[in-house]
């Protein structure tokens, strides 16, 4: 599987990132997914049916998404509502880089977490900064910097036109690009077809998602959500 982003440090202004990296799309209003007000704990974990459900086959924009066998994956990489370990306001997107979690923070005590597989060097960028585009079904437009390391990958290049979407794409059915100070930070949040990357560090430097999972991010996180990566172990939440 071909890497997703670069690691370069370079920030681009937004027009000029949004040309790289393909996100250069109308924003459309979403509803977050429902939440629970109140929590009665424990947390019970999904069931094999609802896993079974959960991670079945879909279909999506004219794509079909292929079941994951999530029987190989580990448990606790599975998408589940956790109490919230973060402290964060309820909207936030939380990265946990070392634990390879990411967090949506919801109302009353709880969080939406998922796996996620993280670039080799671990994922570079942290601090705070905004889910600025969405995107469902990106094209892949490979940076000059890659190219230059990678010749093979000049097939997909902004000049032509980058890969088109499909499930093959190693963007997958969904991106979110991270901005900070009015600036791509060139680092995203997006799905992927290889399901065994959850976990573990094999990608480029971008968070990446089971494609059933960033589905459901991509549902629960709006335009200009708030984002926080940690690179170090988080704080107990209070």
């Amino acid at each position: 599987m071909p890497t997703v982003c670069t690691l370069s440090r370079r920030a681009f202004f937004l027009g000029a990132a949004a040309t790289l990296a393909g996100c250069a799309t109308t924003e459309t209003s979403v509803k977050n997914a429902p939440v629970p007000q109140k929590v009665s704990y424990p947390i019970v974990p999904a069931t094999d049916d609802e896993l079974a459900v959960r991670y079945a086959a879909v279909e999506d924009g004219g794509h079909l998404i292929p079941a994951i066998p999530y029987r190989e994956i580990d448990p606790k990489y599975y998408r589940q509502r956790v109490k919230d370990p973060t402290g964060e306001t309820p909207g936030t997107v939380v990265v946990d880089t070392p634990g390879r979690f990411l967090y949506v923070v919801e109302p009353g005590g709880t969080a939406m977490r998922y796996g996620v597989g993280i670039g080799r060097e671990g994922f570079a960028w942290e601090g705070e900064g905004i889910i600025h585009w969405r995107q469902p079904w990106p094209r892949w437009k490979v940076p000059a910097d890659m190219i230059a390391r990678t010749p093979s990958l000049a097939k997909y290049s902004v000049e032509n036109g980058g890969m088109e979407p499909g499930i093959k794409n190693p963007l997958g059915a969904r991106a979110l690009y991270i901005f900070q100070n009015g600036k791509d930070t060139l680092y995203r949040l997006h799905g992927s077809p290889d399901w065994k990357s959850i976990g573990k560090a094999t990608s480029s430097g971008c968070v990446r998602l089971i494609n059933q999972d960033v589905l459901d991010l991509y549902k629960r996180v709006p335009y200009h959500a708030r984002i926080v990566v940690h690179q170090g172990a988080m704080s107990p939440s209070v």
